[in-house]
């Protein structure tokens, strides 16, 4: 039920997302169109934010009670932390294009974190992929879920007191703040992207749980 709403809440929200983004908001006066983007990467990269913060908390659960279920829900946030953090850098690079002449500011600090963040749920999912052995795998892989989640406070406070090409913060504490039609519409854009992370994480967290199943079931057939 759960999983059905989700995905129906999903499908209503991302259009009315997208209409809001095109045809309510107003035009940005310095950049134009190109800061349309701005709808689109800042909910991702806040998205991969609680990815490494699911990821983390999974791991420390699953260091103090050993349960298989904190693996198996630190295992999903790893997946979707790849997806959308990896939709974040490359969203920021085409917005980087034309704002800053370049896909690539190789000094900015927070595109650095974040690809190192990118890097780090790569590694996770490497690490759980080649290592048979599931309680080892389980208990190394929290290794690089601790390592994501400790990323995200250099990464947050990275422009407000280290070298940046991003600009100053907008939404963030301290920001300028937008125009009340661009709250708008930022606010439906990240509730849309939410409900879809949430969809997609539950749905996954389902698969899991049954492929576990499955490679139990096979397991105790080899063994027969």
């Amino acid at each position: 039920m759960l999983k059905k709403s989700l995905g129906l809440a999903s499908i209503v929200l991302m259009p009315i997302a997208v209409y809001l983004i095109f045809f309510y908001a107003s035009t940005e006066k310095t950049m134009g169109i190109v800061q349309k983007i701005f709808y689109f990467h800042v909910p991702n990269a806040l998205l991969s934010y609680t990815s490494a913060i699911l990821l983390g908390f999974a791991s420390i659960m699953y260091l103090i009670k050993a349960d298989r279920t904190w693996d198996r829900f630190g295992s999903v946030a790893g997946e979707l932390g790849a997806v959308f953090t990896s939709t974040a850098i490359v969203s920021g690079m085409i917005w980087g294009k034309p704002a800053w002449g370049k896909y690539w500011v190789s000094w900015d600090v927070r595109l650095n974190l974040e690809l190192i963040l990118l890097l780090t749920f790569i590694a996770y999912l490497m690490l759980r992929a080649y290592l048979p052995n599931e309680e080892k795998r389980a208990t190394l892989s929290c290794v690089f879920g601790l390592l994501a989640v400790l990323n995200i406070p250099f990464n947050w406070l990275s422009i407000y007191f280290l070298p940046t090409q991003h600009p100053q913060p907008v939404v963030s504490p301290g920001g300028g703040g937008l125009e009340p039609d661009m709250w708008v519409a930022f606010n439906v854009s990240f509730i849309a992207w939410f409900v879809l992370y949430s969809y997609l994480f539950v749905n996954r967290l389902e698969v899991a749980k049954l492929q576990e199943e499955v490679d139990y079931l096979e397991h105790k057939v080899r063994m027969a």
